[in-house]
């Protein structure tokens, strides 16, 4: 076999990735449809019909899921597009570094919306 190492080297993390991608995005349409139906079947119409929704603790884990599994699926989309375009190990470091930070900020923000007063 010309051209195909049998040995590949790097951080070998492409494939659970991408698996992990994809669950995340299952998550996120499973949840997206169990929201539609939700709302579907008892629409809020003011604000304390929509605090009533997520008081419950099965709505806000629901959430929480979703967001987690939104923010996993950023970071890896965003990683790989940092990895594939952005050459410059320093600049490279500092662009990711920057895009987990802003994820992390937005859990924790996400967080305190969900659980917060």
């Amino acid at each position: 076999m010309i051209g195909y190492a049998k040995n590949p080297v790097g951080a070998h993390y492409g494939l659970s990735a991408w698996l992990l991608q994809r669950l995340t995005a299952v998550v996120m349409a499973a949840y997206t449809v169990f929201m539609v139906a939700l709302l579907a079947w008892c629409p809020p119409t003011s604000w304390a019909d929509w605090k009533g929704l997520f008081s419950g603790s099965f709505v806000r884990l629901a959430t929480m899921l979703f967001l987690l599994a939104l923010l996993y699926h950023a970071w890896v989309g965003v990683r790989d597009i940092i990895m594939d375009y952005v050459k410059p190990t320093g600049i490279r470091l500092a662009l990711q570094a920057l895009a987990g930070t802003a994820l992390v900020f937005y859990l924790v923000w996400s967080v305190s919306i969900l659980w917060g007063r």
